[in-house]
């Protein structure tokens, strides 16, 4: 029993989510942004996936890549404050770092797989896929334990025109998808800040901060609508933290100062 196991990945996930904070909770969450798992070349898994296009959905069993630790109790991010031990949860920090995740299947080309709907990260490698049978894989009247449906406390999240022009930019310019981890973060719960990097500013109507690295995502919170509108991005540095180029953690600054300027 606990002898290991080798495992070869059959392919490598490409998706714009780079950093685990980028990461929907669950992939059903995720915008209909398009990842693409591209399969290893050589081993005649353009026959294996003969077939597969007449499927909506997708099973995908992966790698953890990016995580190297676990706990047996965590706390989950949303429906319950209290500790629940880890084989009860969804959490990606598992003892065997394993994943598994039903995504939308966009179409298949070649080794390349398109999907949307999913949490997935860039760079994950791929252990094996599977169709999703509806008759099989789905029990709507199942018992979830501590875990409560959510979705009636969702917000909805938009963005001004200012915002959304730049989110374009940052997206262009450095690959930085600002809207879909601004709508990850604040459509649930968007003024928790014991679990997100977030402050607020008291300056006549309550606006509130979400920090993204080294980028300050300005918006407000409407709680009878329950609606999070983005107001604006701005530069986490300070005009005399950009002027010191000698000090550039982040390799950033000449972006920001770009930003700035546009």
């Amino acid at each position: 029993m606990s002898l290991p196991v080798t495992i070869t990945p059959i392919g490598v996930v490409h998706s714009d989510s780079k950093y685990r904070y980028e990461s929907p909770r669950q992939g059903v969450l995720a915008e209909k942004s398009i990842s693409v798992i591209e399969l290893v070349k050589q081993k005649n898994f353009e026959q294996a996936v003969i077939g597969l296009e007449g499927f909506d959905r997708i099973w995908v069993v992966f790698l953890f890549h990016l995580n190297t630790n676990w706990k047996p109790m965590v706390t989950p991010p949303r429906h319950t404050r209290k500790k629940v031990g880890v084989l009860a949860t969804r959490s990606p920090h598992r003892p065997s770092q394993i994943g598994i995740s039903c995504v939308k299947l966009e179409r298949v080309e070649g080794l390349n797989i398109f999907i949307s709907e999913s949490d997935i990260l860039d760079g994950s490698p791929v252990l094996d896929i599977k169709p999703y049978l509806p008759y099989s894989d789905s029990f709507p009247e199942a018992a979830t334990g501590w875990v409560k449906n959510g979705m009636e406390t969702i917000y909805t999240v938009s963005c001004s025109a200012t915002a959304l022009a730049q989110m374009k930019w940052l997206k262009k310019e450095a690959g930085i998808n600002l809207k879909s981890f601004a709508k990850l973060q604040l459509e649930f719960n968007p003024t928790d800040d014991s679990r997100k990097r977030i402050s607020r500013i008291d300056s006549g109507q309550s606006i509130w901060i979400l920090a993204y690295r080294t980028w300050r995502i300005h918006y407000t919170v409407n709680e009878d609508a329950r609606a999070v509108t983005i107001q604006k991005i701005t530069s986490g540095y300070s005009n005399e933290e950009l002027a010191n180029t000698s000090e550039d953690k982040y390799r950033d600054k000449q972006l920001h100062a770009l930003f700035i300027d546009t």
